[in-house]
């Protein structure tokens, strides 16, 4: 968070003290602050100021590192909106009963080994599925991810699977990581990777095509 502050110097000291105390006002206005993640996916892989649109405390989320933070999987939803729609958002089982199976996640999020927490589903503009995942214990998830080959876009505590080509291409500005188990990935030059917390399993803002 940036906060802007500018000092006028006068002769008088009530003047000074008066320019003093409209520059705290200024800062408690929140004047300059920046939400949500604080690099975006670009074209080159390089990084860009956030959106102004993104996470916040109020709606339950929140940015450390770099990686955004999510209460609950309408603060996911919240997260993933000004990048991608994400709307009619119903839990799981809701959503399953109309669905047969097209959203990730239906027997996963069953099976304490993932260490999901909460399980939801939204539509983006084509109305194709987008499973938001709360993840209570994020190695435990990864272990069961790098099991079964499957990827994901990961905050600090929660997992997106988007499935439409247009959300997909959308997210990689969100701020997400691309969580990846293959050891054949190659990531072009001027793009982030990391090990994740799972030994063979790596973190970077570069989302395959």
């Amino acid at each position: 968070m940036r906060l802007s502050r500018s000092l006028a110097t006068g002769a008088a000291a009530l003047a000074l003290l008066a320019t003093l105390s409209g520059c705290g006002s200024d800062s408690e206005s929140g004047s300059g602050a920046k939400t949500g993640a604080d690099s975006v996916f670009g074209s080159d892989g390089g990084s860009e100021t956030g959106s102004d649109s993104g996470a916040d405390g109020d709606s339950g989320q929140t940015t450390t590192g770099g990686l955004p933070q999510a209460s609950d999987t309408a603060s996911v939803a919240d997260y993933l909106n000004p990048y991608t729609p994400c709307q009619d958002v119903a839990t799981g089982d809701e959503y399953d009963s109309g669905h047969d199976g097209d959203a990730w996640g239906t027997d996963e999020s069953e099976d304490p080994a993932w260490g999901i927490e909460e399980r939801a589903v939204c539509t983006d503009g084509s109305g194709r599925p987008i499973a938001l995942l709360t993840v209570s214990d994020m190695k435990k998830f990864q272990t069961a991810a790098k099991a079964s080959g499957d990827e994901f876009l990961v905050g600090e505590d929660f997992a997106v699977v988007p499935v439409g080509d247009e959300a997909i291409r959308s997210l990689r500005q969100s701020g997400l990581r691309f969580l990846t188990c293959d050891a054949d990935l190659a990531v072009p030059s001027g793009f982030e990777k990391e090990p994740a917390l799972v030994d063979g399993c790596v973190l970077t803002n570069y989302v395959p095509e």
